[in-house]
């Protein structure tokens, strides 16, 4: 099988930013993790970050017969982006999102979420092992 890890706006600075909410580790490092875990499962993983919208629901536009799932941590456009839901809603390819923290023990806003209704399922607030998990979800 082969996925999409997409990640949204800020998460580029995963690892230097607010580390007591978002980890210690970069983005980087996290993404050798999670393609060594796809290796070592037999499946291909491809990455992808953008801090612009657009770009985010061109790569979700242009997942259907290319990926067989997408990881998705929108980051902020989760609470606003009805762009990025609705590209996963016109797309095949079924997307699980995920967020580092649990963004319902957080500011009040951050508990809007208008991805979770088009989106297969949500992991949130285990840090990156939400993206293991949600990998997991596709093949188990």
């Amino acid at each position: 099988m082969k996925f999409l890890v997409l990640n949204g706006v800020n998460l580029n600075m995963t690892g230097t930013r607010e580390k007591g909410v978002y980890g210690a580790e970069t983005l980087d490092e996290i993404n050798a993790d999670l393609k060594a875990f796809c290796r070592a499962n037999g499946h291909e993983v491809d990455f992808y970050q953008s801090n612009l919208e657009g770009e985010l629901c061109a790569q979700i536009q242009q997942s259907t017969g290319v990926y067989d799932g997408i990881v998705l941590n929108a980051g902020a456009f989760t609470h606003y982006s009805y762009a990025i839901r609705d590209a996963i809603a016109a797309v095949t390819t079924p997307v699980v999102e995920v967020h580092l923290s649990n963004v319902f023990a957080r500011e009040a806003f951050r508990r809007t979420d208008v991805l979770t209704e088009v989106c297969r399922g949500e992991i949130l607030g285990f840090g990156k092992l939400g993206y293991k998990l949600a990998l997991e979800s596709f093949w188990l």
